[in-house]
């Protein structure tokens, strides 16, 4: 990693509560930019649902195609704007998202990642994809909240030759333990401070 962490920082990056680490570029720029410790726990926790997601998703559906690894960057960087918003935490707000955009674009990372961050709480804009429908389900599951809207989007994307219903049911079948351990999710999120 470049750059030194603070302590506060550094555990929260490091703590085995939140679960897999961040991709190591991800957690450089949370160190840059001295993130709120509970910005990290979260961002953890919303990758590492992501990764079983994702796995769960493709076992479920593995005639649906997704860009993984993007959704899984997506899930590692949809709020780090609140960088900038530390309010945002805490409280209701979507300014981290544009300045998350902002803020990836201008360390180098194209588009089509970067975009992650503006589109994670508004999911049924133009040019939404799977991955968009992937990462934002991973930012609400991961807490054990159910987005009933957002799931019938993902759905419709994932039928592929299943009924809408017969998706929508191999959905909530993966989704549901998924949510179940929402409770320790939330712990180890709270166990980091907003400083």
């Amino acid at each position: 990693m470049a750059g030194v962490a603070s302590p506060a920082l550094d555990r929260a990056l490091k703590d085995a509560a939140c679960g897999r680490p961040l991709p190591e570029p991800v957690a450089d720029v949370l160190i840059a930019l001295n993130a709120p410790p509970r910005l990290a726990a979260h961002l953890r926790l919303v990758h590492d649902t992501a990764v079983e997601l994702t796995a769960a998703i493709a076992k479920q559906f593995p005639g649906v195609p997704f860009d993984r690894e993007a959704v899984l960057f997506g899930a590692a960087t949809h709020d780090i704007g609140k960088c900038f918003y530390p309010n945002e935490l805490s409280g209701p707000g979507s300014a981290h998202e544009m300045a998350g955009y902002e803020l990836l674009l201008s360390h180098g990372y194209a588009e089509h990642l970067a975009r992650f961050a503006r589109t994670h709480a508004s999911w049924a804009g133009p040019g939404i994809e799977l991955e968009d429908l992937l990462v934002s389900l991973a930012d609400k599951v991961w807490k054990g909240k159910r987005a009933e809207d957002l799931e019938q989007l993902a759905v419709s994307r994932l039928a592929g030759d299943r009924t809408p219903w017969e998706a929508f049911m191999a959905l909530d079948d993966l989704l549901i333990p998924i949510a179940s351990k929402a409770d320790k999710r939330l712990a180890a999120q709270g166990g980091h401070g907003l400083t």
